[in-house]
């Protein structure tokens, strides 16, 4: 479940930086600043309940037509391109170098430990 949702958001991150409408770093941004701050302690549809005052239902009587506007076109059969992918690995390096990946990698680890240990603290 967890793969194949994290593949979706992806696969759009990917196209967005394929079709120049955002640049890497603005992706990550999008979801570290955003979307990832809601979903550390909610889902996508605890969030949405909370997004209209009749919840579930009136988020999608508000926002759902507009929703399927936007995703129809999406091209979820488009091939990761080697350019794009050179791109995004490129932002990913200026970010961070090769051989500091090791640390980056504690420093990923030490937050989301912390963030569990948060969660399960807060839930009590």
């Amino acid at each position: 479940l967890v793969n194949r949702m994290q593949y979706a958001l992806l696969a759009e991150a990917f196209r967005l930086v394929d079709d120049d409408a955002a640049s890497p770093e603005d992706v990550d941004v999008a979801i570290s600043q955003g979307l990832g701050l809601r979903w550390s302690f909610m889902g996508p549809f605890q969030t949405i309940d909370l997004n209209a005052p009749g919840g579930v239902k009136d988020y999608f009587g508000r926002y759902g037509s507009a929703i399927s506007r936007v995703i129809k076109p999406m091209d979820n059969k488009r091939p990761w391109r080697k350019e794009t992918v050179g791109k995004i690995h490129a932002a990913m390096r200026a970010e961070v170098p090769e051989e500091a990946r090791g640390e980056r990698l504690d420093w990923r680890n030490i937050r989301l430990l912390k963030l569990a240990t948060h969660k399960l603290n807060a839930s009590k």
